[in-house]
């Protein structure tokens, strides 16, 4: 099969672009359009009149809030456009574009057309006509370093308005890379973002900030990748940075990942998964894991845990295994040697007993999925290695870091790259817009939902990992696909509601989604 990475190559859709990087390549697709640079600008322009159109129908009195810069000009355009369709259009500076810019032409095309600027907040009284729609088209990508000055309270008058907010390539004030606001950041209804996808679109706050995200490409992918080859900008000087190469992934790319299985496999084929973990009273943690590698597909799953818990465990799921320990409650090594893969720390605790088994198990060899407690235990005694996949939230990734939680939160693509830079092997950062490192690409993975903000979810992801995992994917490709299925069997779930939504609700979707029905080539 193909490699997922060569497809990328020729896919604009999936690469996650810088913003350095997003300017250069504007430099070239200028030299696609008679009216260069300008003329991406009217294409963008009239990209958000369409959507205006379309989302808002019965929109009639429009509030747009221009910067001085290129999406200030964006705005201009979509004022020009609006006011000749008859909408009342009133638009509000922080002051003229630069001279001899694109911004400044749209302006000047603004003002030519009968349209008016004010420099001034408009003062709403209970006499006033409040518009139907504000535009946010303030500050676009370029700010890297907290906000200071009037567009503060410019943001901070736009989120106090009712009425719904269309943002402009992302929502000012939100860092384009890390998904952080600088100090605030406008609240979007919708964002109509430009040329490639960012990553601050997709996680950190940006999933909240941003409401429903719509791609405008403004250009083919095939102009696209003539402009890359012009500027001699290939897949890895385009899409690599200090993060490695920076990639988005959904459910829609991991299935080409999932290929029917050969006609000729067996158990022993299809992977041997050792969940181990279960400390007193959590029983409930290691059977989700084991039912989860179960049911993306493992051949064989046996669970390690306190001899306590084995009918709990077993109960109504016959095909689990017992691993039976050896010369101590916490020596499963015989077990550990028949594995594939191996899950350590679901529901594992922190007492003697859970010291005991994740010491004993970090001494083994092999591939091992290391999850919960598993990594809280590891903060305290550091490890280096490559035969792993680590598997944080933002809590256990601080104790990974020593740091605050709002540390990582601040630049979650930075604390995804230390952490594999300082332990090793492949690690995924839980979150809105889960990131997962392998050292050299970062995949950033868009599905899921607030539903899944309940006990046992992660339990069920080192399952899935683990069992991709032993069935011949990649660690990094099992990772990024295992995330991607989990997040997309909870999209499906809630559509019953987020709210009381569980972890065995994703079960049987989890199955669905690792044997796509749909003939691939058809893609």
């Amino acid at each position: 099969m193909t490699s997922i990475l060569d497809e990328l190559q020729l896919t604009l859709a999936y690469r996650l672009w810088l913003p350095e990087q997003i300017r250069m390549l504007e430099q070239q697709l200028a030299l696609h359009n008679s009216e260069g640079l300008y003329g991406l600008m009217e294409q963008a322009g009239r990209a958000l009149d369409a959507h205006l159109q379309h989302d808002w129908p019965h929109a009639q009195r429009l509030w747009i809030f221009c910067g001085q810069g290129n999406n200030g000009g964006d705005g201009y355009v979509l004022a020009r456009l609006a006011r000749q369709r008859g909408l009342i259009v009133e638009v509000y500076a922080l002051g003229a574009p630069k001279p001899d810019s694109e911004a400044a032409r749209a302006y000047q095309l603004w003002l030519a057309d009968g349209g008016q600027v004010q420099t001034s907040l408009p003062v709403v009284s209970d006499a006033t006509h409040g518009p139907d729609l504000l535009v946010d088209a303030l500050l676009g990508i370029g700010p890297q370093v907290p906000l200071q000055g009037r567009v503060l309270e410019w943001i901070d008058y736009i989120n106090r308005q009712p009425a719904p907010v269309l943002a402009v390539d992302l929502p000012s004030g939100l860092h384009c890379v890390s998904g952080a606001p600088l100090g605030t950041a406008v609240r979007a209804s919708r964002t109509i973002t430009f040329v490639g996808w960012k990553s601050g679109l997709l996680t950190g706050q940006g999933p909240e900030l941003t409401g429903p995200i719509t791609l405008c490409p403004l250009v083919t992918e095939s102009i696209v990748t003539e402009s890359m080859e012009a500027a001699a900008l290939g897949h890895d000087d385009v899409t690599v940075s200090r993060f490695g190469t920076l990639l988005r992934a959904d459910y829609g790319l991991a299935r080409y990942a999932l290929p029917p299985r050969s006609r000729t496999a067996h158990k022993g084929s299809c992977g041997r998964v050792l969940v181990l973990g279960g400390g007193l009273g959590m029983p409930g943690a290691i059977r989700l894991a084991a039912e989860a590698a179960l049911r993306t597909g493992a051949g064989l799953v046996r669970v390690a845990s306190r001899t306590e818990h084995q009918l709990l465990v077993l109960a109504g799921r016959p095909e689990l295994m017992w691993a039976a320990s050896g010369r101590s409650n916490t020596d499963y090594s015989a077990s550990a040697a028949w594995a594939s893969v191996r899950v350590l720390g679901p529901g594992l605790g922190q007492d003697e007993w859970a010291r005991s088994l994740w010491s004993a198990q970090l001494a083994l060899p092999g591939p091992l999925v290391l999850d919960a407690d598993g990594l809280n235990l590891l903060a305290e005694v550091p490890v280096y290695r490559e035969d792993w996949i680590l598997t944080p939230h933002p809590g256990e990734a601080a104790r990974l870091l020593a740091c605050t939680v709002a540390e990582v939160e601040q630049d979650r693509l930075l604390a995804v790259r230390r952490l594999q830079q300082q332990y090793g092997g492949v690690v995924l950062l839980k979150g809105a817009g889960t990131l997962v490192s392998d050292g050299k690409t970062i995949w950033l993975c868009q599905e899921g939902n607030p539903g899944m903000a309940s006990g046992g979810m992660g339990d069920l992801l080192s399952g899935i990992i683990a069992a991709l995992w032993g069935q011949g994917l990649s660690p990094a490709t099992a990772a990024w696909v295992g995330v991607c299925v989990h997040g997309e069997a909870a999209d499906i779930a809630a559509r019953d509601g987020e709210r009381g939504m569980l972890a065995s609700d994703l079960l049987p979707f989890i199955r669905r989604l690792v044997n796509p029905v749909e003939s691939l080539d058809e893609h």
